[in-house]
């Protein structure tokens, strides 16, 4: 049995509360605000703190029982907003996934199959509807795969705001005529695929009801990291980039490493 800091945005909480309830390991979670995404200086720094925060905390306890074997991250690479993420004590674990939409699919092939023809396509889940301040979400693959390095520099340019709104105005949104719905198996009874049917028809879309799979998140906390789909962090480095679809970041070992 493990023990395991779990440090995730809660657009997982429901999926993620059922998975460590099942896993005989130890996991202590603390989940952040959806919407850290949007801003993704924001998010890695929100995030290296509390990752260096747990590390510390790890560090002081003095019963075996109270330290952490790992830190496990319920993120994908999001707009590159884990890029540049280090390690500290502990190693760091997340699935090899540009963002949620990927996690919640269940993989990347899944990703593709769905979303290969679009893939900025909005969509919605159950973490969106709740805790979202809109019930729509664009994927983050654009940004993760070589149009983020456009957006900041403009940031850097312009500043955050004036860059978005640059941005936008080089890259218009396309009317979609789809309204897409994430369900896994723990979100089904919530109704909010019937909900979003019916919205579906007022704005007369199509409604795509699109199964999705809870594997990855149940395989983070349960200890289960295939090479393939995760990336284990060892400490002292960080996560990086590789503007792809197979293996989607690395870890990029620190200084003098």
């Amino acid at each position: 049995m493990a023990k395991y800091k779990l440090i995730s945005c809660n657009v997982f909480q429901r999926e993620l509360c059922v998975a460590i309830a099942e896993t005989p390991n130890v996991v202590d979670p603390e989940f952040l605000e959806l919407g850290l995404h949007e801003s993704p200086e924001r998010l890695r720094g929100r995030l290296q703190e509390r990752i260096d925060e747990a590390a510390a905390a790890s560090e002081r306890a003095e019963a075996a029982s109270d330290k952490y074997d790992a830190i496990l991250l319920g993120y994908g690479l999001c707009g590159n907003g884990l890029s540049g993420v280090a390690a500290r004590g502990l190693p760091l674990v997340l699935a090899r996934a540009h963002d949620c939409c990927t996690i919640l699919l269940g993989s990347r092939a899944e990703f593709l199959a769905r979303f290969g023809d679009n893939l900025s396509a909005s969509w919605s889940s159950a973490g969106y509807i709740e805790r979202g301040s809109t019930y729509f979400r664009s994927s983050d693959l654009g940004r993760s795969t070589g149009m983020a390095l456009e957006y900041e520099e403009l940031v850097e340019k312009y500043g955050e705001e004036n860059a978005r709104y640059v941005y936008d105005t080089m890259h218009p949104a396309i009317e979609e005529r789809e309204l897409r719905f994430i369900q896994t198996p723990e979100t089904a009874a919530l109704g909010y695929a019937g909900a979003m049917r019916a919205r579906a028809a007022e704005e007369g879309k199509e409604f795509v009801l699109l199964e999705g799979s809870s594997r990855l998140l149940r395989a983070l906390v349960a200890g289960a990291w295939p090479e393939e789909e995760f990336l284990v962090v060892p400490p002292g480095a960080s996560i990086a980039p590789l503007y792809d679809h197979d293996r989607v970041i690395e870890a990029k070992p620190g200084p003098g490493a």
